[in-house]
């Protein structure tokens, strides 16, 4: 059997790729901001929460009515059945400015069904300083579709979120550090020395010696002079071509998936592996058995089960040294192994010291 499920990160032809800067960094400070807060969708087609099992849609509900002035009598029981309590997050981008508009995800936090159709009243989104930065409000956009009739039920994608584009206009502006400070820092997504000294080196090589150093393998540190248009300076240098050597030999695993993702650093020394797979059959024969005549019992139905285990053979194979990526697939692909039982094969080859890379399980 093939390897299903072998998912190959290959780098491009030649021991060097170039990136642009603004791919491989990011300035220090200039990043978005998540939002949340509690809000009550309305306008359900009765595919709301229960409100016996969720006390706080109701809750919400009256002190809503109650800021629109209307009076809920003393110990009143609200059961609609057409509201539901929802989770609104959204991100607020860098350098957004009030009266913007930024989408929202509504998610139900209750036990509602369905939120086809609803209507979001205004909700405040606030950060994590309690602060509030932006509100929401609009009709959901819900991608599924569901329908019930006589103890039937089809669904198509999920029912119980949504999204509301555009839904949230920001009140209150993040400030950001670009204007600060005599300097600027750049963080690498990825931590690599030699990526760090190309950045490094790059930034030189436009704007001037000494303008930029390496602090370590994810810091680049920028100098800038006085009174330079730092947006101009910005624009300049994040599209610079950053040489980026081959990455370090890793392979991810998947141990939920299967999935199995490797890129093209990664060398197999020679070695040999025997693989085997163990097979449990339950089978379950439904019987009757049938009393006497005249005897007063009762027919009833047994089941009878019959278990077998069976193992396939598995045949030590040599797998020669690869040097390269092409040669490592093949090599695997010879074991026949499934996506599951490779995930113990390169541990097990790791292990022995024959797979030269690091293993990622995720």
């Amino acid at each position: 059997m093939g390897l299903a499920v072998l998912l190959l990160c290959a780098w491009l032809a030649g021991p060097v790729q170039a990136a642009r800067l603004k791919e491989i960094a990011q300035v220090q400070g200039v990043r978005s901001n998540p939002l949340t807060g509690f809000g009550i969708v309305v306008g359900l087609d009765g595919t709301g929460d229960q409100a016996t099992q969720v006390p706080f849609t109701p809750q919400a509900l009256t002190a809503l009515m109650q800021q629109m002035g209307v009076t809920i009598p003393p110990g009143a029981s609200l059961q609609p059945k057409n509201v539901a309590g929802v989770l609104v997050t959204a991100e607020l981008p860098p350098f957004a400015q009030p009266g913007q508009r930024v989408d929202v995800n509504v998610s139900s936090i209750g036990n509602a069904k369905s939120l086809r159709g609803g209507l979001l009243i205004v909700t405040p989104l606030k950060g994590a300083d309690g602060q509030v930065y932006a509100l929401a409000q609009g009709n959901l956009i819900v991608g599924g579709a569901g329908a019930a009739a006589g103890g039937s039920k089809v669904q198509i994608n999920h029912l119980a979120a949504g999204r509301v584009p555009d839904g949230a206009t920001v009140e209150r502006a993040v400030p950001t550090p670009l204007a600060l400070g005599e300097r600027l820092q750049l963080d690498l997504h990825a931590s690599d020395y030699a990526t760090a000294r190309a950045v490094a080196g790059a930034i030189n090589g436009a704007k001037g010696a000494g303008t930029a150093w390496a602090v370590d393998g994810r810091v680049v540190q920028v100098k800038l002079a006085a009174g330079v248009d730092r947006v101009g300076f910005l624009a300049d240098i994040e599209n610079l071509s950053i040489a980026q050597e081959k990455p370090a030999a890793r392979v991810v695993l998947n141990a939920r998936t299967g999935s199995v993702v490797m890129n093209e650093s990664v060398t197999l020394a020679a070695c040999a592996v025997a693989h085997g797979a163990l097979a449990v059959t339950i089978s379950t024969t439904p019987s009757v058995s049938q009393p006497s005549p005249l005897s007063g019992g009762q027919t009833t139905v047994t089941e009878k089960t019959d278990i077998a285990i069976t193992q396939q053979g598995g045949a030590l194979m040599q797998l020669p040294a690869g040097a390269k990526l092409a040669d490592v697939v093949k090599a695997l692909n010879a074991l026949g192994a499934t996506p599951q039982d490779l995930l113990a094969i390169l541990q097990a080859m790791k292990s022995a010291g024959a797979l030269q890379a690091e293993l990622e399980v995720i």
